[in-house]
């Protein structure tokens, strides 16, 4: 049974930092892709970061435009961990964070921030940022 489990999230104010984990089980971790996608009360789910499945060599991340420069996504295939790190957050930055996996897919660079080809999501976890 595939399972992800989010964590980290909380209340922070303008500028602050969080790190959020998701620790994967079920699945052969350095094969899948991992990404970050959040959706804000009453707006669609949006894409965050990703970092392509990395069994030979490191892994390819992409990020959005309004995150690049102040979140890092980064992983750690031995503890089957994806992380979000995320500096200088804004009030727009709240919203409920979700990590999701996918399968290989050497095409993976064409469609990673479509939130409709992940195969596995975790329940979400809340980042409130306060003005």
């Amino acid at each position: 049974q595939v399972e992800l489990v989010e964590s980290g999230g909380g209340l922070v104010h303008a500028g602050g930092s969080l790190t959020l984990s998701c620790v994967v089980s079920g699945l052969s971790f350095k094969m899948y892709s991992m990404a970050w996608f959040r959706q804000a009360s009453g707006k669609q789910r949006e894409f965050v970061a990703a970092s392509s499945w990395s069994a030979d060599g490191p892994a390819t991340t992409y990020y959005a435009d309004f995150v690049k420069g102040r979140f890092t996504i980064s992983r750690d295939n031995a503890e089957n961990t994806v992380f979000l790190r995320m500096n200088s957050l804004k009030h727009e930055d709240t919203a409920v964070y979700y990590c999701a996996a996918d399968h290989p897919n050497v095409n993976y660079g064409t469609y990673y921030s479509d939130a409709s080809q992940y195969n596995y999501w975790g329940q979400g976890t809340q980042v409130t940022v306060s003005a």
